[in-house]
């Protein structure tokens, strides 16, 4: 199991590790007839997930083609999806022609989005996060599709009470949550009418040692610079884990769609993480501002009893990430701002 090494060495061991299956996967997709099609494969989460999907298919013995959809403008990026027997297509999924054109698939993973930059291009947020879905869920509507999707569209939940439920009301903050519950809605829409089976994987901050929150966290600690508390608690998965997660929800998709949050099981304290790094790197965290009584915070224990708890803790990857830290490791240099209260993007 990749939880047990002390270190991961570099890119392609740490790219190994993200993509490797568990039981449940190989299982779920042995039990799946079809093809696979990633749209948005370019991603800081797609490729691994769609090299997952076929290492998987591929443990199971079938011969089965995973395509990964994007506008691939990393060429390299392009080639090692081929190197790793992923089928690369361009498109603009916006571009309703080039969409019909795209290779039929019985299972469809949906991860086109806009966060980033949202704020200031609030029209194409809403296009790419709200219109888009409508698009591809009618030209997959006989596919089944799970739809990444995000927690922000839950808003700030108190800590005490242990993270919002999937049942919970929804309460977005700022464009980008909202266009993301848009999102929700127009899939749910189609599911409905169309009979066509999803999941809604509310994902709430993937990790892996280039990034996510908890490396935002280490790199401030060891720059000496200061620690924000606005967002004084989260929740984290390992990459891995989340892929792995959101490929095996395509035996429980439904319609109306299955809305499943997926995160880890621990509920982290900034500050406390923030001193654990700074015992590993010896160096004495500083903050800024104060803890408040609510965070972006969820409950993910529906996703753990469907497909068991993640195989790597926060605990494991505070050390992994330490060391690759101290290594010169390298990292995708996009910060989360994970310490956004207000939904500005």
């Amino acid at each position: 199991m990749s939880s047990s090494l002390a270190s991961i060495q570099d890119v392609a061991q740490l790219e190994d590790l993200l993509s490797e299956p568990t039981e449940g996967v190989v299982r779920t997709l042995r039990s799946l007839e079809g093809d696979i099609v990633v749209l948005g494969a370019a991603g800081k989460m797609g490729p691994t997930l769609a090299r997952m999907a076929k290492r998987a298919s591929d443990a199971a013995g079938l011969k089965r083609r995973v395509i990964g959809v994007s506008r691939f403008s990393s060429l390299p990026l392009k080639n090692q999806l081929q190197a790793w027997g992923v089928e690369t297509v361009r498109c603009d999924l916006l571009d309703p022609a080039s969409l019909a054109k795209l290779p039929d698939a019985a299972n469809v993973v949906f991860m086109a989005g806009m966060k980033f930059g949202s704020t200031g291009q609030e029209w194409l947020t809403w296009a790419i996060n709200s219109f888009l879905p409508g698009l591809v869920a009618e030209r997959y509507r006989d596919s089944r599709i799970a739809v990444f999707s995000t927690g922000n569209v839950y808003g700030l939940s108190p800590v005490r009470g242990g993270g919002s439920r999937e049942e919970d009301s929804l309460n977005p903050s700022g464009e980008y949550a909202m266009s993301c519950v848009g999102r929700e809605r127009v899939f749910e829409h189609f599911s409905r009418a169309n009979k066509t089976k999803m999941t809604i994987l509310r994902l709430n901050y993937s990790c892996e040692l280039r990034y996510g929150v908890l490396l935002d966290i280490a790199q401030r600690v060891n720059a000496g610079q200061p620690v924000s508390l606005s967002m004084g608690y989260l929740n984290t998965i390992w990459q891995a884990d989340a892929s792995a997660m959101s490929l095996e929800s395509f035996r429980c998709a439904s319609s109306p769609p299955n809305v499943i949050n997926i995160t880890g099981p621990e509920l982290l304290s900034v500050r406390s993480v923030a001193e654990e790094f700074g015992k590993k790197f010896r160096k004495s965290p500083r903050f800024e501002g104060a803890e408040s009584d609510d965070a972006l915070l969820s409950n993910a224990r529906k996703s753990h009893e469907l497909f068991g708890p993640p195989r790597v803790r926060a605990e494991q990857i505070i050390d992994w990430m330490a060391d690759w830290i101290r290594r010169g490791g390298t990292t995708l240099a996009k910060p989360t701002h994970f310490e956004e209260r207000v939904g500005h993007f």
